[in-house]
């Protein structure tokens, strides 16, 4: 049985999964979360499924040690390799981010013709499609990789011609097959909301999956009975496998504030 006074666990393979953690924190204020950034691995979307998954299992060591009470897969291409083999090994709920963001869009889809936007490793896994026609068996979905938009988030271009032209580049093809919703299918994704906003138009609606990731945790919390009970100075603590300086400057980007001591843990 899991305590309802331990933390929220949050990984990722790097700094991405900070939106994530943004949404869980404004949602849930009075809950300590722990986020894990697998920064020494970083990128998982180049791996293999059994290396991501392996990844994943160490990741969920560390937050466990932490005495975390639900675990959160911040990563897409964890989320499609390896919250399945958590949820069977784990005594934890497990959440990812792609069910909730599947979900989404099918409720906010009129036409049934969903976009999907990831990471080479998430669009080869076939996750988004098989959640979406799980639930719409008449949908529509097209996919598209996005390599330059991650290390675009990181560097903070998330405005100007470069971003314009990168999603000018992705996404036109997308547009042009009719799709009315886009799912943004990388934790970076939403800090180029505005110019992917611009690029698809106003016919077409985004999908955080980050900000319906923080939704499903609240109900399954909620759910099971894992709502903090007291009001209490909740904690914020971020750990990382490499490189902690680097990953508090671009964390800043993410949340727009300095981060709390960054720790280095070892794997």
């Amino acid at each position: 049985m899991c305590d309802a006074s331990g933390a929220i666990g949050i990984f990722d393979s790097g700094v991405g999964g900070l939106t994530v953690f943004a949404r869980v924190a404004a949602r849930l204020p009075d809950e300590s979360i722990v986020y894990l950034g697998d920064t020494a691995r970083v990128p998982y979307g180049t791996k293999s499924a059994d290396t991501v998954i392996r990844y994943a299992r160490a990741s969920a060591a560390i937050l466990l040690e932490q005495h975390v009470k639900l675990i959160v897969v911040a990563c897409n291409t964890a989320s499609a390799c390896a919250v399945s083999v958590l949820r069977q090994e784990l005594s934890v709920p497990v959440v990812g981010v792609i069910e909730p963001g599947a979900r989404a869009a099918v409720r906010r889809s009129a036409t049934g013709c969903i976009g999907v936007i990831g990471t080479a490793g998430t669009v080869a896994s076939g996750a988004y499609p098989a959640v979406i026609k799980e639930l719409a068996p008449g949908a529509r979905v097209h996919c598209k990789a996005c390599p330059l938009f991650v290390p675009l988030a990181e560097e903070g271009w998330t405005q100007g011609v470069v971003p314009e032209a990168a999603a000018e580049h992705y996404l036109g093809e997308l547009v042009g097959l009719g799709i009315d919703t886009l799912v943004l299918g990388c934790t970076h994704y939403p800090l180029l909301t505005e110019v992917i906003a611009k690029t698809v138009g106003l016919d077409v609606t985004l999908v955080d999956s980050a900000e319906e990731t923080a939704v499903t945790v609240q109900e399954t919390m909620a759910g099971l009975g894992l709502l903090v009970r007291a009001q209490h100075a909740p904690r914020r603590q971020f750990l990382v496998s490499d490189a902690p300086e680097c990953f508090a400057r671009i964390g800043r980007c993410f949340l727009g504030q300095e981060l709390a001591e960054v720790a280095w843990v070892d794997f």
